[in-house]
């Protein structure tokens, strides 16, 4: 197509219809022109980019083909476009005859726009005023929200004043009963003392009974017959002391863990009554208050370390602890009596039990001496068995040497197997597994040597004790026969002895 004026060839779209066959008006654009107009406030200008929404070629292709291509812009009239004589000849559009005819509206289009714009308006009014409406609902229902709210809280303070209330109240009682057991524990404790201090007589005589049986040597420092009941006549002594020291700890234990449940249940009382101050003065806030001010952030800041059901349980369990100690308190005081009853009557009953078993020890001397030389003769038998067992081992890991210089070396040697040859095939495989075998064995045979070795040391220190002991045993055989049964004859008369010793 021909191009006109200098125009691309864009602009042959914008050509006036040519004559052809068919109607002599143009397609009704009313539809396409009233869709695309909508969003464009100002006169549309028409450019020579094309850069339309629609396409007016579209409609005037067909009489276009028909017109000639050699009139000029001058002989086209724009007030006889739409007329009916109007059906051949139509020349092309100037550029401004093009922008004027593209650029109006129609009267359709201009109704609509104000039906438009009315029921814009009216969308607009309801909406705003639902709005308005809905916002005083909301200032309404904010108000009596907030009212409630804060009666709530101002109920839940006072129910927690309630409660804070009867746990001081607890508090103050058990913390009376706490301090008189304290009180009675501390009684009960001087009393195990006076006692402690008297026990200290009859220890220190049975001490001399065992002095002049110092002179045994070594292992024959035993609890024979007459050793124990001496030994047992100052265990129980010791053992006497041992229980009046422990009431005495116990006492002093007792009274740190029921002063530590005190020293709780004081602290907890400060603290409710602190928390009895604070929410006192919150709830009886209130909005016309003085003090008030905003604190940005505050409902943020969680500081809290209970719930209501652990901040109960922590003063019942203060109370409880309390209560346990108390009970335990009682309970000591109970047995402190009973040890003290028990330890007199202990030290009275072994006093009578010394002199009792002395005769028998000789013949008890000698059977163990007997004994001593039949064990010390086996024992010197395994000795012997068992440095040759120690030969036997030894041997069996020199053995081994051999085996694994002759796995490594395989292993040593595959090493040098070239490229893809380095295969760990099933004798790589066999070969480490050998090496670990004999280092397995190896190890197990140097253990058991360690053990044989260790077994012999413990052989050879047995025989050593049992060689000692013999001496020993021949040594307490004269003291016992000769010394011990010589000085019993001046020992002083049961009679003495126990009104000597029945002192508590």
């Amino acid at each position: 197509m021909q191009d006109y004026y200098g125009q691309t060839m864009t602009a042959s779209y914008f050509s006036a219809p040519r004559v052809g066959m068919g109607t002599s008006y143009l397609p009704p654009l009313e539809s396409t022109m009233q869709a695309s107009y909508k969003s464009y406030a100002p006169p549309f200008v028409v450019s020579q980019s094309l850069n339309l929404p629609w396409k007016p070629s579209t409609y005037q292709r067909g009489a276009m083909r028909s017109m000639p291509t050699s009139l000029s812009a001058p002989e086209l009239n724009p007030s006889t476009l739409y007329r009916d004589d109007v059906v051949s000849k139509v020349p092309p559009l100037m550029p401004s005859a093009r922008t004027a005819l593209f650029s109006k509206y129609t009267p359709t289009d201009w109704f609509k726009s104000n039906n438009q714009n009315y029921r814009s308006s009216d969308m607009t009014r309801s909406a705003a005023q639902r709005l308005r409406d809905e916002n005083v609902r909301i200032c309404h229902d904010t108000d009596a929200r907030t009212v409630k709210t804060q009666q709530e809280s101002s109920k839940n303070l006072g129910n927690r004043l309630q409660d804070i209330n009867f746990w001081k109240s607890e508090l103050n009682h058990e913390l009376d009963e706490m301090g008189k057991e304290i009180n009675d524990l501390v009684a009960w404790k001087q009393r195990t003392e006076n006692a402690l201090k008297e026990t200290e007589g009859p220890l220190q005589i049975a001490q001399e009974c065992l002095f002049n049986r110092e002179k045994r040597q070594g292992i024959d420092l035993v609890n024979d017959n007459v050793e124990r009941e001496l030994i047992k006549e100052v265990n129980t002594i010791r053992e006497s002391q041992n229980k009046l020291r422990k009431m005495i700890d116990r006492a002093n234990t007792q009274i740190s863990m029921s002063r530590a449940a005190q020293h709780e249940l004081e602290k907890d009382l400060t603290d409710k009554f602190r928390a009895l101050t604070i929410d006192n003065k919150c709830h009886q806030l209130g909005n016309t208050s003085h003090g008030l001010a905003y604190y940005r952030g505050i409902e943020g800041v969680d500081q809290c370390v209970s719930i209501p059901e652990s901040w109960a349980k922590f003063s019942n369990d203060n109370i409880l602890r309390s209560q346990r100690e108390r009970n335990a308190s009682k309970g000591l005081r109970g047995d402190v009596d009973s040890t003290l009853q028990e330890t007199s009557n202990d030290m009275w009953t072994q006093n009578n039990a010394v002199n009792v078993a002395f005769s028998a020890r000789i013949a008890e001397t000698m059977d163990a001496r007997n004994s001593l030389q039949s064990h010390l003769a086996r024992v010197l038998q395994e000795i012997n068995e068992m440095e040759n067992n120690i030969d036997v081992l030894r041997k069996a890991i020199a053995d081994k040497t051999a085996p694994m210089q002759v796995a490594q070396s395989r292993l040593e040697s595959r090493t040098r197997r070239p490229n893809v040859e380095l295969c760990r095939d099933q004798p790589q495989h066999r070969l480490v597994r050998e090496v670990g075998e004999i280092y397995e064995t190896v190890d197990v045979l140097q253990n058991r040597l360690r053990a044989a070795e260790s077994a012999l040391q413990e052989l050879c220190n047995t025989k050593t004790t049992l060689e000692h002991d013999l001496g020993v045993k021949n040594n307490s055989l004269y003291i016992d026969k000769e010394k011990c049964m010589g000085t019993r004859r001046t020992y002083p008369t049961t009679a003495k002895l126990a009104g000597y010793r029945g002192q508590p």
